[in-house]
């Protein structure tokens, strides 16, 4: 195979358009190499010796399942347990009691979103909270349903099996009671148990496809880390759609380095990176 090249403004052109239109997400000027490099791995993958033959195969093969893998090798997927600790920290001292309560829809199941789930720490670590303040009352259950647009991530996520060094901020106390320690090849890496995992429901959905695959409403939604791949009026959309699936006042949880400000929206600005739909 001949030496790949730069990528072309042509056919960076022509990627960046077909990521938008399919995903939303906004591919500007400065991720250039960066989607050079991943996509040198389906160029190998396919034997193929420039970026235009790419584009080509792309064109003339639009069903042939290469744009999830395209999809999937510009994805960003950096997460970690227990990430933004003030959301978690918020889930117990307001979300939990509240639900606990009966002040926050439905008032024996609790209902929460990870709509961006990644490799799974994020839902992981909402289900080790969820299990430690509301295992005391059995009357009480709850379920996490676990969503991404990559197919990689979901298949990561869905073992729930990591290396110790990606368990780092959490407890050790936690990690004895919600982990299982691998042995023989599998030392120095961890399971998360079944009475965590079996509280999770992972499926791909693109968060701008016509329609989302359940019609029930969530008391929180975690949508973290994600508008910021989106612009203005994509992320104004999103906000939007995601007020159909909260309960009145339901939670709707985003990135610390993420805000509503500029945009409209339904919510209510609780604090930072907090918004409740009214009542």
């Amino acid at each position: 195979m001949s030496q790949m090249g730069k990528i072309s403004n042509q056919d960076y052109t022509y990627i960046r358009e077909l990521v938008y239109k399919e995903t939303r997400i906004n591919l500007g000027d400065s991720k250039r190499e960066l989607v050079s490099a991943r996509l040198g791995k389906r160029l190998r993958a396919h034997s193929l010796g420039s970026y235009t033959e790419y584009c080509k195969m792309l064109q003339s093969n639009p069903n042939s399942g290469e744009l999830y893998h395209l999809i999937d090798a510009i994805s960003t997927n950096h997460t970690f347990f227990f990430r933004e600790i003030n959301h978690f920290n918020f889930l117990n001292s307001v979300i939990l009691p509240q639900f606990a309560n009966g002040q926050l829809g439905n008032k024996r199941d609790l209902k929460i979103w990870s709509c961006a789930c990644s490799t799974g720490e994020e839902p992981y670590s909402l289900s080790i909270a969820l299990e430690e303040y509301l295992s005391g009352i059995p009357s009480l259950d709850w379920k996490i349903q676990c969503s991404d647009i990559s197919n990689r991530v979901l298949d990561f996520a869905s073992k729930g099996i990591y290396e110790q060094e990606r368990l780092k901020n959490v407890k050790p106390e936690w990690i004895k009671r919600y982990f299982q320690k691998g042995e023989k090849q599998m030392q120095g890496y961890y399971r998360v148990r079944p009475e965590i995992s079996k509280k999770l429901g992972f499926q791909r959905l693109n968060l701008f496809a016509p329609q989302y695959p359940w019609n029930e409403k969530f008391q929180v939604i975690f949508c973290r880390n994600v508008m910021i791949y989106f612009d203005r009026e994509t992320q104004q959309e999103l906000v939007g759609r995601l007020a159909r699936h909260l309960v009145p006042g339901g939670y709707l949880l985003i990135g610390h380095a993420e805000s509503l400000a500029g945009i409209k929206h339904p919510y209510e600005s609780i604090k930072p990176a907090i918004y409740q739909l009214p009542a």
